[in-house]
């Protein structure tokens, strides 16, 4: 009889769990809503709120909108979103991750006081994918004057004779931003100086050694996940690494039978954007197989 068991770690972070209640709670309530961007990075729960009645719109269409209600997803926004929004007499439900806003916050101070030292030759780092969501919200916090890193191989670029301030996206790998701190502490300057902030989000970080266990106890390994969530292609890949017999599936239309010869257990896991009645659905069609 085939074995399935469904990782009790995967599914929602606390932040996106909490924009979708926050948007649905409008909806129930009958009110015209407008998401900006994709709530989730996982098509099949975006369409199922779109069934609900919100409407996802981009930064061209907001710029159009007036005296209506817009949500603002879990990855934050940066400052000109939130003026414009005044501008219009737009109404701001504002769902942004509790960690992702002190971050913000902490960008902001640092950059307002980098501004008031005329002399000040400092660097504000992001380590972090750029274009991300989130990223453009930090690096927004500085004018657009932040430098982003999305790979350890970019650090060496950085000005080593400069002072360095370095964060990061609350969803990067934690092995490879320790990695970039010893880089630049072996590098820089004795008259620059470096200081760096852990940034990164313990629930999604924690994640990857346990879904890492989780991928070596099964035959099988069904990483349920939209395929544009930057924070599933790290985990997808982990569990790839530690079994091999691992598959990418947007939602259960996608299994194959013929995945199933000869396995005697099957694991389903995803990302912090899968909602866990998808996995659910996997499972379903995997006991109807």
């Amino acid at each position: 009889m085939l074995q399935i068991e469904i990782d009790s770690g995967s599914g929602f972070c606390f932040g996106v769990t909490t924009a979708i209640q926050k948007a649905e709670e409008e909806l129930a309530k009958g009110n015209k809503l407008y998401c900006l961007g994709d709530i989730v990075h996982n098509g099949m729960e975006c369409e199922r709120l779109r069934e609900m009645g919100l409407i996802t719109i981009n930064h061209e269409e907001i710029a159009q909108l007036h005296d209506a209600r817009v949500l603002l997803r879990a990855h934050g926004e940066p400052p000109e979103t939130y003026e414009l929004a005044r501008r219009n007499n737009i109404e701001i439900i504002d769902a942004t991750c509790p960690v992702v806003l002190q971050l913000q916050k902490r960008i902001k101070k640092q950059y307002d006081a980098n501004s008031e030292q005329p002399t000040a030759n400092c660097q504000i780092v992001i380590f972090g994918k750029r274009g991300h969501a989130e990223v453009l919200g930090l690096v927004g916090q500085t004018h657009s004057n932040a430098i982003v890193i999305e790979h350890f191989d970019e650090v060496s670029q950085l000005d080593f004779s400069r002072d360095i301030y370095l964060y990061s996206q609350t969803t990067k790998s934690l092995d490879e931003f320790h990695r970039i701190i010893e880089y630049i502490q072996q590098h820089i300057s004795p008259d620059a100086t470096f200081r760096s902030f852990d940034t990164i989000c313990r629930s999604v970080a924690n994640r990857m050694p346990n879904i890492s266990q989780f991928a070596t106890k099964h035959d099988l390994i069904l990483f349920v996940c939209g395929r544009k969530s930057s924070n599933g292609k790290v985990l997808y890949n982990e569990c790839l690494r530690v079994n091999p017999n691992t598959h990418l599936i947007e939602g259960p239309e996608e299994i194959a039978p013929q995945w199933l010869d000869g396995i005697q257990t099957v694991g389903i896991c995803g990302a912090t954007s899968t909602p866990k009645w998808l996995m659910e659905q996997c499972r379903d069609a995997l006991l109807e197989m």
